[in-house]
């Protein structure tokens, strides 16, 4: 035995002891084999090959991208004998100090990702005791801001900057269709990881269906009615494209490859509210509502379909939920909304592309005007 596997051996047996499972050895008992530590990037990546084929495609990707971008960068070097409870509080003070940090929520599925690999290490032997497992070390959620886009005008600007981005010069690249990805996650309620990957065959535009099968959930899997202008979007995307065979995906990346739902956030959803803000600061109208994020656009769905009529069963369908709260609560907020909003939303989703799309054939919508109807103490 070497000094350093000497050393390693003592915190074992200490770590043991504080823990209450230490046990003093008996006469004649032969010393403890020393086994040899792995590091935390060599044991997860064993773990995750014999882990992989049990997961559903949904969960690999997401387990994937946090071992990749989140676990990986902060443990790697550690062996796993070195990953203690202090080291698991410092990563999670870490991520909270990100510039752009994750959610509570988001941090805490890392953390569960990590008590998992762990866990496989304690059954081993490698590993005492899991410093990822226990409440203590979830992170204590923020109050949820709820919001969405309840507002024509909000959604047609947003729709707006989008087209404009959509048309900015980028020579030699794939187009990306932000305008018609956040159509379809308005229009259509769908999740990201749905969005990403849905492919031409899931869309019969023919009959206004959608089918949704690559999901997170058993509910999930639905078809969703292409209602009005986004069957024109849908159309007008696929008339574009230079693959839309049947098993290819919608929505591309500027190099033609599947989109990364992790890295839809940043590089389409933020700019959009972005140049949509700026715009509107151009205007003298106020900005976007705070804190609109991708799944306050599946809020935005539900609250479209209270304002056509839909019953709420019909929209717990379409949008996958099981739970009948959170979609009533949508719908109530929807309820109050002023008569003329109700109209306005209306039209929006049932009139054709060349009456909504910048610059289309009956010319661009005024969203000036819209806008300064939906403010406060305007005419509805």
């Amino acid at each position: 035995m070497t000094a350093a596997e000497a050393e390693r051996e003592l915190q074992r047996i200490l770590a043991d002891i504080e823990h209450g499972a230490w046990r003093a050895p008996r006469r004649g008992e032969l010393p403890r084999q020393i086994v040899r530590v792995p590091g935390f990037r060599a044991f997860a990546e064993e773990w995750w090959l014999c882990t992989e084929s049990l997961l559903a495609r949904a969960t690999q990707r997401g387990y994937r991208w946090r071992l990749d971008r989140h676990l990986l960068p902060y443990f790697a070097e550690l062996r796993l004998d070195q990953i203690t409870q202090d080291v698991v509080d410092r990563y999670i003070v870490a991520k909270l100090s990100e510039e752009e940090p994750l959610s509570a929520t988001s941090i805490s599925m890392t953390i569960t990702l990590l008590g998992a690999i762990l866990e496989s290490a304690v059954e081993r032997g490698l590993m005492a005791h899991n410093p990822a497992r226990g409440r203590r070390v979830r992170v204590r959620e923020r109050p949820s801001q709820r919001n969405h886009l309840e507002r024509a005008a909000q959604i047609e600007v947003l729709l707006e900057a989008a087209s404009e981005l959509d048309h900015a010069p980028s020579p030699g690249a794939h187009h990306v269709e932000r305008r018609a990805m956040l159509a379809t996650l308005i229009f259509a309620g769908l999740r990201i990881g749905e969005l990403c990957a849905l492919r031409w065959c899931d869309i019969d535009l023919a009959s206004g269906w959608m089918t949704i099968l690559d999901t997170k959930t058993d509910a999930g899997r639905r078809r969703v009615n292409v209602r009005g202008a986004l069957g024109d979007e849908l159309r007008a995307v696929r008339a574009r494209s230079s693959r839309a065979a049947p098993d290819a995906f919608v929505f591309l990346t500027r190099r033609g490859r599947r989109q990364d739902a992790h890295n839809f956030r940043a590089r389409v959803l933020l700019p959009v509210i972005a140049r949509a803000n700026a715009n509107l600061a151009e205007r003298g109208l106020p900005p976007l509502p705070e804190w609109i994020t991708l799944h306050s656009l599946r809020r935005t769905f539900v609250s479209m379909l209270c304002v056509l009529g839909e019953d709420p069963v019909v929209a717990m369908d379409e949008i996958g939920h099981t739970d009948p709260g959170p979609t009533l609560a949508v719908y109530r907020r929807a309820t109050q909304l002023p008569a003329g909003e109700k109209t306005r939303l209306r039209a929006l989703v049932e009139r054709s592309k060349s009456q909504w799309c910048r610059g289309g054939a009956a010319g661009p919508v005024n969203v000036v005007e819209t806008q300064q109807a939906a403010l406060p103490g305007s005419a509805s």
